[in-house]
């Protein structure tokens, strides 16, 4: 079974809950101190995103028992790469290069609601306070819930000035 399939059965399976939720924070606490290390090192962190699979997973953390979670690790960090990666064929001897941008990594955790990686205090190596700021008002723009019905004291979208309910909402009740 190839890495990224031992990934997917274990982090998609459930059959013992105890078991799946110690697998899932294990995953939990090596993405964070991956992401952490890989921040922290900016800009000089070219060991830690080129080079053969199973070395930048033990620079990361993962060890040989884990490196299906490194073929996690990758599939999320996938979307947040200038140029998508093939983690699902990575073996030990596969070469890695991660071209991280890293406003879009840091908008994609927020999407993804991972707080403990957004909050990470290493983000101020890579990223200024005002960046930071811009990219979660980006954020929140793009994530605000919208509503197509009119509200009674909304203007009504006849255009006669007047508030729906006291207009074309009048006729309605």
């Amino acid at each position: 079974m190839s890495y990224f399939e031992d990934w997917t059965k274990r982090s998609e399976t459930v059959e013992n809950e105890n078991d799946y939720k110690a697998y899932i924070s294990k995953y939990y606490e090596l993405e964070k101190n991956a992401y952490d290390a890989i921040l922290s090192k900016y800009p000089d962190n070219e060991d830690l995103l080129n080079g053969k699979a199973i070395e930048l997973a033990e620079k990361l953390g993962f060890t040989k028992d884990t490196m299906e979670i490194f073929v996690g690790f990758l599939e999320g960090i996938n979307s947040s790469l200038v140029e998508e990666y093939d983690y699902k064929s990575v073996t030990d001897d596969s070469e890695v290069s991660l071209k991280v941008d890293y406003e879009k990594l840091y908008y994609n955790m927020r999407d993804a609601k991972a707080e403990w990686l957004f909050t990470l205090p290493s983000w101020k190596n890579v990223l200024s306070d005002e960046k930071i700021q811009e990219i979660t008002k980006q954020y929140r723009e793009d994530n605000i819930a919208h509503s197509e019905k009119i509200g009674r004291n909304d203007p009504c979208p006849c255009g006669s000035g007047k508030k729906y309910k006291k207009c074309c909402g009048k006729k309605e009740a």
